[in-house]
């Protein structure tokens, strides 16, 4: 009676929970001449004062037919019950009765804080909870469980101040693959916090029974990259690229790409500008002319044009566009959520491909489209610069010549006499076959498939490449693959929309890479050089082309392309107002 007493339960009646079952008639018995009563009682029910516990209770892994524990294998002798609220340290104990097998949480250091009196340390009842546990099975709730547990303290900023812990692992987590496809929803197919650092045994990488110890870390890493060796070890989990003092190389090539993001974005943003208004003005003038001086307007063009059609491209660059297009959308599509993985439309696209499993098999797909077309281009540029079927000039002739689309002194002083144009300083200059802004387009696609290409094969093939190159290179490849393929997406969807298909001249759409067919008007009006070139040398009827194009592929390619158009517009907004906001 006196341990009932001290308590907990003292200020209650026996008859709190012990209870007459008035259903049943009490039994007398005899025994040596003295009559006992035998007094039927109902079973005990804690949920009678405990209510919002047992319901708790009832929910959790505990209650279940795998684990049943009742409220009496923790509370073993409720007569003798002391209070261990807000104790961890007794709770601690009290969990370590049944769970052995985690028994090393007790020589981790958040037990070794909690021994010194550290409050904020975790306990047993921080993770998991008193009454309401959660199963943790390898499916999305168990393993979100494996971050989402240690992000109660590690992401509570003012707390790990005051513990002298550092604040980065949460931020930087989620810059990674794995923290990108757990914000998204899909915990079960990547790595958490527990998965590294485990779950109970946490220490310091410096402890050489830390998992993440140098002698310990292959191991870990080949619970999910099994393949992997001591240079794959070498990625830098919880890197800071913006930090400069501990990761130098990460900050330069950081500042690297978002100054090549800027800078071509700055340049050709302003390029588009000020096109679409000379453009504006010109066609104004033009239409003014026209209606209101038709003796100036005629003297517009010093030849009469006929209603001809020529060829601009062959069946095989088409074909080449469209592998371009498909794959393109493919990867931005696919490619995108991961990258916006903290917005809403980033989270909605993912969920409508099935998960990041089925999009990563798209961007797979697409990624090796993307691989084929640039063979097939390579193949066709090195018949182009070293066939004598094609011409019998030079390498170099065919390299800077008219019909080549690599750079040469011409291009330079189009874009110059293009600027004093837009201000209304000179002339329209002229073009040959190939305009500055589409040869810039074409090398873009070389040098965007080598580095987007190149550091995508690293991060699809980390197990491999893990074995000879060292891993912070991983973290490189994330970062260029990541911005360049931004750089791409934006200039695609914005700039070269708008110099295809947006500027006065073509709008809503330029259909010449769907059908391969410019007019004589388009020809004289937008490539003179090649129009007086291909008159010089008596060729242009060598071009010209006789049918026009079917109807069903010219439907086709039209809802195609305006598909298209609408997708990447769609993007490029989504991605401008997730920067605004």
């Amino acid at each position: 009676m006196h341990a009932y007493n001290a308590s907990v339960h003292h200020s209650l009646m026996c008859t709190a929970c012990h209870v007459k079952d008035e259903t049943k008639q009490p039994v007398v018995k005899i025994l040596a001449g003295k009559k006992l009563c035998n007094v039927s009682f109902k079973p005990m029910n804690c949920g009678s004062c405990h209510n919002s516990v047992v319901k708790e209770h009832e929910a959790s892994v505990h209650n279940a037919q795998r684990l049943p524990v009742t409220c009496s294998k923790c509370h073993v002798d409720i007569h003798n019950i002391t209070s261990i609220k807000n104790n961890k340290l007794a709770s601690a104990k009290l969990c370590g009765e049944c769970h052995k097998k985690v028994s090393h949480y007790f020589n981790s250091i958040h037990y070794q804080a909690l021994v010194k009196g550290n409050m904020d340390a975790p306990g047993c009842i921080d993770c998991h909870g008193n009454h309401n546990i959660n199963k943790i099975d390898n499916d999305a709730q168990g393993r979100s469980f494996h971050t989402q547990a240690c992000l109660k303290c590690h992401a509570d900023v003012k707390m790990m101040i005051r513990n002298k812990v550092t604040t980065i692992a949460p931020e930087t987590y989620f810059e990674s693959y794995h923290g990108k496809n757990m914000r998204l929803g899909y915990p079960e197919k990547v790595a958490g916090c527990s998965d590294c650092h485990s779950s109970h045994n946490i220490l310091p990488a410096k402890d050489s029974n830390s998992t993440i110890n140098k002698a310990h870390l292959a191991n870990t890493c080949k619970q999910c990259h099994k393949d992997s060796g001591n240079k794959f070890t070498r990625f830098i989990a919880h890197a800071e690229p913006t930090n400069h003092s501990k990761f130098p190389l990460l900050f330069w090539v950081t500042n690297s790409m978002n100054a090549l993001l800027i800078g071509t974005f700055l340049f050709f943003w302003i390029h588009s500008l000020l096109w679409a208004f000379r453009g504006f003005v010109e066609k104004r003038q033009i239409r003014n002319a026209a209606f209101f001086n038709k003796p100036a307007a005629a003297s517009r063009q010093h030849q009469k044009i006929n209603r001809k059609v020529y060829r601009r491209f062959k069946p095989v660059h088409i074909i080449l566009h469209l592998f371009v297009v498909t794959s393109f959308l493919g990867l931005a599509l696919t490619g995108l959520p991961l990258k916006f993985n903290h917005t809403l439309w980033g989270k909605a696209l993912m969920s409508f491909y099935g998960g990041s499993a089925n999009a990563g098999l798209i961007h797979r797909i697409c990624a090796v489209i993307t691989f084929g077309y640039l063979i097939v281009a390579m193949v066709m540029s090195c018949h182009f610069l070293f066939s004598k079927k094609i011409s019998n000039e030079s390498f170099f002739q065919r390299l800077f010549g008219y019909d080549s689309l690599f750079p040469n002194r011409k291009d330079f002083r189009d874009i110059k006499a293009m600027f004093r144009w837009f201000f209304f300083k000179g002339p329209k200059p002229k073009f040959d076959r190939w305009t500055y802004w589409e040869k810039f387009d074409f090398l873009a696609v070389f040098w965007g498939v080598a580095i987007i290409g190149s550091s995508g094969l690293l991060l699809w093939f980390p197990e491999f490449f893990g074995k000879f190159l060292p891993g912070w290179l991983f973290n490189v490849a994330t970062i260029i693959h990541s911005d360049e393929a931004l750089l791409a997406v934006g200039f695609i969807f914005t700039i070269h929309f708008f110099n295809t298909h947006f500027r006065f001249e073509k709008f809503p759409m330029d259909f010449v890479i769907f059908n391969g067919q410019v007019t004589e008007e388009e020809m004289i009006d937008e490539r003179s050089e090649q129009w007086e070139r291909y008159q010089k040398q008596g060729i242009t009827e060598d071009f010209e082309v006789h049918k026009p194009t079917p109807l069903i592929w010219e439907v086709a390619m039209r809802v195609f392309g305006l598909l298209a158009v609408l997708i990447g517009i769609t993007l490029a907004l989504l991605i401008i107002y997730t920067f605004i906001s």
